[in-house]
């Protein structure tokens, strides 16, 4: 069983920054990828960013180059560094680890979720 606490959501205007951390504890030995998703109003859960224990990435199309996915080891914990945010990233974001990542055949990484998810936290950025 591993447990993940996020923190670091808030309220923003467009074009600001935010810092989201994810803390792992328990089971951590089992975890290999960890990745954010976020939730919006009326919308499915969608994969923001994902990353290995070795530092590998992946990110969704609509994030890539404003957001970035990091990662403490030592401390078990997993960062989403969000810059130039738009008020369509309003949305509520879950920390998940222990998903399946692996090597698609267009030669992108995916990650497919796993089964521990955090409480989420909310982000909403004003226009």
């Amino acid at each position: 069983q591993v447990q993940l606490v996020e923190s670091g959501g808030g309220l923003v205007q467009a074009g600001g920054s935010l810092i989201l951390s994810c803390a792992a504890s328990g089971s951590i030995f089992s975890i290999n990828a960890m990745g954010w998703y976020r939730q919006a109003p009326g919308k499915q859960r969608e994969l923001v960013a994902a990353i290995t224990s070795g530092g590998r990435t992946n990110y969704a199309v609509s994030v890539k180059g404003r957001f970035t996915i990091s990662r403490d080891n030592a401390k078990n914990t997993v960062y989403l560094q969000m810059n130039s945010l738009k008020p369509e990233d309003t949305a509520v974001y879950y920390c998940n680890a222990g998903g399946v990542w692996g090597l698609g055949y267009s030669g992108n990484y995916y990650y497919t979720g796993g089964p521990n998810w955090g409480q989420g936290t909310q982000v909403t950025v004003s226009s």
